[in-house]
């Protein structure tokens, strides 16, 4: 499974979603997940399964296919709910 933080300039904020995906993954023993960050000029609907993005971008992603969209990018415990979400229902827990 691949997952993607993107954001708009692909640099500080989508790499800080990139690592608090990572650690959630690491506390719920998942491994195998491949965790990248975008812009959204370069995301494109191959390079992940799901796109995490913030609520700014959500109209702007809507043709990467799926997109999960964070009320606040900065918000361990909407994430951990949103990330936990994908993995269980893609099997992984």
């Amino acid at each position: 499974m691949r997952l993607a933080a993107v954001c708009g300039s692909g640099l500080g904020s989508s790499f800080m979603v990139e690592m608090n995906i990572q650690t959630i993954l690491k506390e719920l023993s998942i491994s195998g997940v491949d965790v990248q960050h975008y812009d959204v000029g370069s995301a494109s609907p191959d390079l992940a399964d799901v796109f995490f993005v913030g609520g700014d971008l959500a109209d702007s992603t809507m043709h990467l296919g799926r997109v999960i969209v964070l009320n606040s990018i900065i918000d361990m415990d909407e994430l951990r709910e949103k990330v936990t979400a994908v993995v269980k229902e893609a099997g992984l827990m």
